[in-house]
């Protein structure tokens, strides 16, 4: 891998390419430290350190929501369309066809995907700017400062939305992921700053110092060779093409076989099960409504507490313990949204049919039903282990913030988005040397 990484610098066409995603990443981190007209930013520090539930918003956005910039809304009106489209796919034929009909059908579902992140950022930018305006971090009265910032927060998705695509179009592919990871890269050396002050110069002695850093730096470690091996890790289900006689010739007969990726939804049942957990607390922080758990807290309160990630795993007293209830609950909804997004995306009723009709069979097994039910039921079985490594993965940050007060920004989610990105790149980096060094040598 690092001798891809040298072969591209030492290519002037991928070095320009490596260039323009640099200059593109540098322009998004210029946007999320401008903020919009009007707004108190110190109030908005001051309710982002009491709400730690709007913390996965903040680390998505890469610390611009909670500085109110620009790029607020960033990428996630985009990410947002995108995942419906893909589900609507199910549901509207039209769409499933235009899926199916090559670059033409994929070219027409962007444009729509377009056209829908423009009106979630309207959406999404007007019931910010209400309700945060209601809780007073708005200096300015009138409607006119009010469409000014809803106007600022839609263009800004819109410009990342289309930087994005020129990213993936001029640079080296993945044009939105590279800006989300950019966002979540940003906020991890001030979180790394948080745990070297918290538990190695706050330790009392040299020797505690050093084994708490040591123990940090080997459970992050560990955290990404786990997330490496469940990204890069998959089932290959042999498969074997009968042999076909065309005129004097005989066709066929080749051995190969269908991937099956162990972590089949990626980081997506992850995404769905945090956006339904912070859903009531971003809700009703707009409201003005914050979780609590006093004597004087209402019922709605106590509820968003059970939905906060920072109020789990506090094993203080059965008190603080009880809230961790949110946990099961989002420990199911991961394994859920894992079994329903492959089922989505994933048909092995097509598989089966596509190898049938090329000739192709599974060694032991017969063409048809037999291949579907098989299919289904591996699928199954990898669906349960990715689900289970996507929680181990999510649960372990959470754990040690609950017990440890390990305070960080990112989270489960995160790291798996990060690693993710970071092989995907790598591996379109090395096909774009690949690419380069095939043509030099037609070249000659």
């Amino acid at each position: 891998m690092l001798q891809t990484i040298q072969s591209a610098f030492k290519t002037k066409e991928i070095r320009m390419k490596l260039l323009y995603v640099l200059m593109a990443l540098v322009v998004v981190r210029i946007g999320c430290n401008i903020p919009i007209p009007g707004v108190n930013n110190s109030l908005m520090q001051e309710m982002f350190n009491k709400n730690q539930s709007l913390g996965f918003l903040d680390v998505m956005t890469g610390g611009s929501f909670s500085r109110m910039s620009i790029f607020a809304l960033n990428i996630t009106p985009y990410i947002t369309a995108s995942i419906i489209l893909q589900l609507l796919t199910i549901a509207i034929p039209r769409l499933e066809e235009l899926q199916k009909d090559g670059e033409d059908g994929r070219r027409k579902i962007n444009e729509f995907t377009r056209y829908l992140s423009i009106v979630l950022a309207v959406i999404e930018g007007a019931a910010m700017v209400i309700g945060f305006r209601n809780q007073g971090f708005f200096k300015e009265e009138g409607y006119v400062s009010m469409i000014v910032a809803v106007a600022a927060f839609t263009a800004g998705a819109a410009f990342l939305m289309w930087l994005g695509e020129q990213v993936t179009v001029k640079g080296v592919g993945n044009g939105i992921s590279i800006i989300l990871l950019i966002n979540i890269v940003a906020r991890i050396p001030s979180d790394l700053s948080g745990l070297y002050k918290t538990y190695i110069s706050g330790a009392g002695n040299i020797t505690n110092a050093i084994v708490a850093g040591v123990i940090i730096v080997l459970i992050i470690v560990a955290m990404f060779v786990f997330i490496v091996f469940l990204q890069d890790g998959e089932r290959r289900i042999p498969v074997q093409y009968a042999k076909k006689v065309q005129g004097r010739r005989v066709a066929g007969g080749q051995s190969s076989h269908i991937p099956l990726k162990v972590n089949t939804a990626g980081v997506i049942p992850v995404i769905f099960a945090s956006s339904m957990m912070s859903l009531p607390v971003v809700i009703a922080s707009f409201a003005g409504i914050q979780p609590a758990t006093g004597p004087k807290a209402t019922l709605f309160q106590k509820f968003l507490t059970v939905c906060n990630q920072s109020s789990w795993c506090k094993i203080g007293s059965w008190g603080e313990f009880k809230y961790s209830l949110g946990l099961l609950v989002y420990i199911a909804l991961v394994i859920f949204f894992a079994y329903f997004y492959t089922s989505v995306t994933f048909n092995p009723l097509e598989i089966s049919n596509n190898m049938k009709r090329q000739g192709g069979f599974i060694p032991g097994i017969r063409p048809g039903k037999p291949t579907t039910d098989y299919l289904t039921n591996v699928l199954n079985s990898i669906i349960f282990m990715g689900a289970v490594g996507m929680v181990i993965v999510c649960v372990l940050p959470i754990f040690f913030s609950g017990v440890f007060g390990a305070d960080v920004s990112f989270s489960g989610t995160s790291l798996i988005i990060v690693v993710g990105v970071v092989i995907e790149t790598l591996k379109q980096i090395e096909s774009l040397v690949l690419v380069r060094h095939y043509k030099g040598f037609l070249g000659n």
